[in-house]
């Protein structure tokens, strides 16, 4: 039985009697990287974490075995206020999915110096580690309910900055952050319709994208009706 006493390799051990060569096809039709994962469903990967509870040296392990689920499972039992910007770092190097980078945002954004890592992720190269940037974005304007607007609304120079770069996983994030910032209020939407607007009419392909994609979402008037004051 699996629970909070579980080693690493136990937990691994156990992972691997759960493979499913149907779920590892389904899931490489969604992107998802599967040349390590095991076929595990997620609400199943969520019921073992809750069962074995928060461990870093346990959480560490199972990052370092590179097996997809072992991989969630880290990042929904690391503590936040454990890791140290150095320990992000190290994660982020090794970000290779969509999927990783969006769970992974979650706990970064309980980190107390989520902000700085916004902007360092950002300026990263990185296809994933961009990525992770503006997902944190679109995940904090969600769970950081005690952040004011201003803070989303600045960020909305970087979202234009990097609307150019035409990578896949980058322009997906970027998009995500701009809609979900301007559904987060009142007063971030009068600040985030004119940018979609201004992308919308770029001449770069990208920028344009995010910005039509965008604005369809922002100007629906019953999620306007719907934006907190």
């Amino acid at each position: 039985m699996i629970g909070p006493s579980s080693s690493a390799e136990d937990i691994i051990a156990h992972l691997r009697t759960m493979r499913s060569d149907e779920n590892i096809a389904g899931m490489a039709r969604y992107g998802i990287v599967t040349e390590d994962a095991l076929g595990i469903g997620n609400p199943a990967i969520q019921k073992i974490a809750k069962a074995i509870g928060s461990n870093q040296a346990r959480a560490s392990a199972l990052w370092e075995s590179g097996i997809r689920e072992a991989r969630l499972l880290a990042i929904w039992t690391f503590d936040p206020a454990q890791l140290s910007r150095d320990d992000i770092r190290r994660l982020a190097a090794d970000f290779n999915s969509w999927e990783i980078v969006d769970a992974a945002s979650d706990l970064l954004t309980e980190t107390p110096f989520w902000r700085e890592l916004v902007e360092e992720f950002a300026k990263d190269e990185r296809e994933f580690v961009r990525r992770t940037a503006f997902a944190m974005l679109a995940g904090a304007t969600v769970h950081n309910k005690k952040e004011p607007d201003e803070t989303f609304i600045a960020w909305l120079a970087l979202i234009e900055r990097y609307a150019v770069d035409p990578r896949n996983f980058v322009k997906k994030a970027v998009n995500w952050a701009l809609r979900n910032i301007g559904k987060r209020s009142r007063k971030c939407h009068d600040h985030t319709l004119p940018l979609a607007e201004r992308l919308a009419e770029s001449g770069d392909p990208s920028a344009r994208w995010i910005g039509k994609d965008a604005q369809r979402e922002l100007r629906d008037p019953k999620r306007i009706a719907k934006l907190k004051s």
